[in-house]
């Protein structure tokens, strides 16, 4: 019985629109690989699908788990990410400047990721279980709390984009809570007034990302030009695109080889496959997330409520960033794009959140389960 009603609940279409953003990453990445020169292979292309096939079975997986187990175990995931998260910074080595890996041979983990989905879950178990107190400062801060340590050693790895992605997943998650919007107003203006701390403190290369999205001109051969080359890429596809196999801005690397599977994918997919593959991309996004909010009102109770809204925020973040950083409208962070760009750790996380929508929507009525 239990299995009928799992079935005939489950969301097809965003299963579906899920599988689609997968392949059509995937054909961009075997796409990237057709030039003399170039660091990305066949084997990359192999691997993301690997992870693609794992994802899906998690994504099952999590579907099948009643998502409300998942807030019974809060303390136990909030101090495994803890743990992974100084592992890092005290175990590993660095690449290319960095700590945000942990080589498990037959991949390599990313903590951070990971952090993504734990941070959804014991913010929701918070905001749901003190949902009637959140007017007062003290709930409010202690929400802060909850996500600024672990962001706080994200930045230490260093990893901006994923420490401004957990921001995004708490201001979302906050503003449809009971919070006073005049107490986020506060922490805004106090956030805006530590802004120049912030920036002095950042690295020296992400201060330079930062001028060059002011600026980009000013030095387009070096910290500019990633964000000069992406927009031409983008251009460059016009309305249908150049074809898989062909488009001068990536066959030739001007944009370089090491990111365009990865940070600069949306550029690359728009010279593939032009403006109007770049709208089917953007139009899939806009009904993953509209189907991620309805799962988020129709669910049965705050907790899952909570989960979908985070979820939808940090997908939509993603998706913001990445393409608007392809644009030129966002500075160039390292965030990727949701499902399409490469990246195992990552295409995990976003498996397994869709997972846990599709667990809300399959128990968004409670008398189907009360047999």
């Amino acid at each position: 019985m239990f299995v009928s009603r799992f079935w005939r609940n489950f969301d097809w279409v965003i299963a579906g629109v899920t599988v689609l953003l997968v392949v059509m990453g995937i054909l961009v990445i075997w796409s990237t690989t057709f030039k003399a020169t170039t660091q990305v292979g066949m084997g990359d292309v192999w691997r993301q699908l690997q992870f693609a096939i794992v994802g899906l079975l998690g994504l099952a997986a999590m579907a099948r788990i009643d998502y409300r187990t998942w807030s019974k175990l809060t303390v136990w995931l909030y101090g495994s990410m803890i743990v992974l998260l100084l592992y890092v910074l005290l175990f590993t080595n660095s690449i290319l400047g960095a700590q945000r890996w942990i080589d498990l041979g037959l991949f390599n983990f990313q903590p951070s990721e990971y952090a993504k989905l734990v941070v959804i879950i014991v913010l929701a178990k918070f905001l749901s279980q003190y949902y009637d107190r959140l007017e007062h400062w003290r709930y409010l801060l202690w929400s802060v709390v909850i996500v600024a340590v672990p962001t706080i050693l994200v930045m230490r790895q260093p990893d901006l984009g994923t420490a401004l992605v957990l921001g995004a997943i708490w201001l979302a998650m906050v503003a449809c809570s009971r919070v006073r919007k005049s107490h986020l107003v506060i922490l805004f203006g106090v956030g805006l007034a530590s802004l120049p701390l912030f920036i002095a403190n950042l690295k020296p290369y992400q201060r330079a990302r930062l001028e060059a999205f002011f600026n980009p001109a000013a030095d387009p051969l070096n910290t500019g030009y990633n964000a000069v080359q992406s927009q031409i890429t983008v251009g460059s596809g016009q309305i249908f695109g150049r074809g898989l196999a062909a488009g001068s801005q990536s066959q030739l690397n001007f944009l370089p080889s090491l990111a365009q599977h990865t940070d600069f994918i949306f550029a690359v997919l728009n010279e593939k496959l032009g403006f109007v593959g770049g709208v089917l991309l953007l139009t899939l996004f806009g009904v993953l997330l509209w189907r991620g909010l309805r799962i988020g009102y129709l669910a049965q109770d705050r907790f899952g409520m909570f989960v979908a809204v985070g979820v939808v925020a940090m997908i939509l973040f993603h998706v913001t960033i990445n393409v608007g950083m392809n644009l030129g409208i966002a500075p160039v962070t390292g965030i990727p794009l949701p499902f399409v760009s490469y990246g195992g750790t990552a295409l995990l996380t976003m498996m397994a959140a869709i997972g846990l929508l599709e667990s809300i929507a399959v128990r968004r009525k409670k008398l189907q389960f009360e047999d």
